[in-house]
C-alpha cells in the first residue's frame, strides 16, 4: 500500500528538493496540483484532507492557514517552516535528540531551522551530559550558502555577483533564536551572528567555548577527547550526523561553490589553551531542511531512515 504525500509548496526551494529525493519512490504516491490550483485554497484543502502525510514548504503564516485547512483530516504533517518548531502539540523533528519513536508515532512534526540543527547537535548534548554549563551566554557564528534565503535571495545573489559577504540578523531577534534556546536547554537564548556567503548551499556553525570560564573544575585532563567522547556516544548510531575524531589534524574547513546536495552532517571539536570551538558542516538545504524532512518522512512511515537520502 502506498502512502499518498502532498508537498504543500512544492515550487520553492525547499519544496523542489523534496521532490527530487522522492523522484522515482514506489513507496508514495504523489498528490500534485497544477499550476493554476496550488494557491487556490480550496484545492489546498481538498489535497490536504486527501493525503496521507502533507509536507509544507511555506513560509510561516501561509504553513499556519494550511495546518487550519487541514483541520478535520487525519492527515499527518511535516512543517519545514519556523511556524511550529516551539509550538505546543508540534514534535520537534530532530530524531538524533529528540528520538525516533517520538517523531514516528507523531501526526505533526516540525523540521528544525537550517542553523539550530548545527548549533542544537554540538551544544544540547553537551548541556545534557554536564559538560557545559546551560546558563552560559554562548555565541554561535554562522555561514550559509546563499539558497537559505529562498528565491529572493537566490535572485539577489545571483544578479550581483559583486556580494561576497552578507551579515543579518543584525537585531539579534533572529527566529531561530527560541528552538537554540529550548532543545538546548539554555536558561539564556544565544548571541547569533548569522551570514550569508556566495556559495549555493552549504553551511558551517561556530560555537565558541571558553573552557576555563564555564567548565571550573570539571575537568583534570584535556577537554578534547571529554567533548568529543560525549559526542560520539550520542550519535554512535546515526547514519547521518557524524563526529570527526581528526581534529587535530585538520587545518581548515571549507564550502564550496559547486558542492552537490548532501543530507549527512559532520561535527568537529577543536582545542586550545582553554578554549575550544565547537564547529559543525552540513547542507543547508539537507540536514537543514529537505534532507531532514525526508528522514522525518521515512521514520513516521517505519522506512528505513536513510532511504532517498543523499549521503
Amino acid at each position: 500500500m502506498t502512502t499518498r504525500i502532498f508537498i504543500d509548496g512544492a515550487a520553492g526551494t525547499t519544496g523542489l528538493e523534496i521532490r527530487d529525493r522522492l523522484a522515482g519512490r514506489g513507496e508514495f504516491e504523489m498528490i500534485v496540483l497544477d499550476d493554476d490550483s496550488r494557491k487556490d485554497e480550496a484545492a489546498r484543502r481538498e489535497a490536504l484532507h486527501a493525503a496521507d502525510i502533507a509536507i509544507l514548504c511555506l513560509p510561516d503564516d501561509a504553513a499556519k492557514e494550511a495546518v487550519k485547512l487541514a483541520a478535520g483530516s487525519n492527515t499527518r504533517i511535516i512543517d519545514a517552516s519556523s511556524a511550529h518548531r516551539v509550538a505546543e502539540g508540534w514534535t520537534y523533528g530532530f530524531p538524533e535528540l529528540i528520538g525516533h519513536d517520538k517523531i514516528a508515532g507523531a501526526q505533526f512534526v516540525s523540521n528544525p531551522g537550517c542553523y539550530p540543527t548545527g548549533f542544537l547537535a554540538l551544544v544540547a548534548p553537551l548541556v545534557r551530559a554536564e559538560f557545559i554549563e546551560p546558563d552560559w551566554p554562548y555565541s554561535v557564528n554562522a555561514v550559509s550558502g546563499y539558497s537559505g534565503g529562498g528565491n529572493a535571495l537566490i535572485d539577489r545573489f545571483e544578479s550581483d555577483r559583486s556580494i561576497a559577504f552578507r551579515a543579518y540578523g543584525l537585531g539579534l531577534d533572529h527566529k531561530h533564536l527560541p528552538e537554540m534556546q529550548k532543545y538546548a536547554g539554555l536558561g539564556l537564548a544565544p548571541v547569533f551572528s548569522p551570514a550569508v556567503v556566495p556559495a549555493h548551499r552549504g553551511m558551517i556553525v561556530d560555537v565558541p567555548i571558553s573552557l576555563d570560564a564555564i567548565l571550573d573544575d570539571k575537568f583534570d585532563e584535556p577537554a578534547l577527547p571529554i567533548l568529543l567522547g560525549a559526542l560520539q556516544k550520542q550519535y554512535a548510531d546515526s547514519p547521518i550526523v557524524t563526529v570527526s575524531s581528526g581534529s587535530r589534524d585538520i587545518s581548515e574547513l571549507l564550502l564550496r561553490q559547486n558542492a552537490e546536495p548532501w543530507d549527512g552532517m559532520e561535527l568537529f571539536v577543536f582545542e586550545g589553551d582553554y578554549q575550544a570551538r565547537l564547529i559543525a558542516r552540513l547542507d543547508n538545504l539537507g540536514k537543514g531542511a529537505s534532507g531532514a524532512a525526508i528522514q522525518n518522512l521515512n521514520i513516521m512511515c517505519g522506512l528505513p531512515e536513510t532511504t532517498g537520502l543523499r549521503l
